[in-house]
């Protein structure tokens, strides 16, 4: 099971307090695509660069994609970029894999919203090791989840209700704060440096919703009139 998919299974797996963005979870799964990536020694990263290198292990779909779309001739593709074109609809493309798969079931409460569909993962050894991997405080998925703002405290549930609550379009909304990154995190320097994209794509993401409420609150004011 991939971080990418671990990732996924862990945000449905919120109460609808927390319910996240699927712009923002979009980002975050492009961004634990890269880090699969990276410690399967497919890509290195050479300062805020993606360089290629073997392909990844058989075995899961869409991480073969992901390394199929990297740009492979100098100069190679910045984080931030790889993030916004990998990111577009992606946790769409996640949750038709893991339907087909049968790690999702659909449900008329389920616990997060996708169109006009709600599903909740299905109990199943994946989802078993997804939760024991957040409960655990493991540092990769930690830091995705909380650049979308997750955040595990512990409890059985993996969250400490400080989530935000989300808009369900893609790329449409983000959290007001960050992730934690660093030595102290337990992240090696190229994780840590993808996971810091990752959180300001999701604050670039906030602030183009902030500024679109804005614009569209004044062009409803201006045919109003006075």
């Amino acid at each position: 099971m991939s971080t990418a998919r671990d990732l996924f299974i862990i945000s449905v797996d919120q109460p609808p307090e927390q319910a996240v963005g699927q712009g923002d979870l979009s980002l975050a799964l492009a961004g634990a695509e890269l880090i699969d990536l990276i410690g399967a020694g497919a890509v290195t990263v050479d300062g805020d660069r993606i360089v290629p290198g073997g392909p990844p292990a058989a075995g899961d779909r869409l991480l073969g994609e992901a390394a199929a779309l990297l740009v492979r001739q100098p100069p190679h593709e910045r984080i931030e970029d790889w993030l916004w074109r990998r990111g577009r609809d992606l946790s769409a493309g996640y949750r038709t894999a893991l339907e087909r798969d049968g790690e999702l079931v659909r449900r008329r409460s389920g616990r997060l919203s996708l169109g006009s569909e709600q599903v909740a993962p299905a109990d199943t050894p994946a989802r078993r090791r997804a939760a024991d991997r957040w409960e655990e405080g493991e540092a990769v998925l930690t830091a995705l989840a909380s650049a979308v703002g997750l955040g595990n405290s512990g409890d059985s549930d993996g969250n400490d209700g400080n989530g935000p609550s989300g808009e369900e379009t893609d790329l449409e909304t983000g959290p007001e704060t960050g992730p934690e990154t660093g030595p102290e995190t337990g992240l090696d320097d190229a994780v840590t440096t993808v996971v810091a994209a990752v959180h300001d794509a999701v604050m670039e993401l906030e602030a183009v919703r902030q500024r679109r409420a804005i614009e569209n609150s004044a062009f409803a004011n201006l045919w109003r009139g006075p």
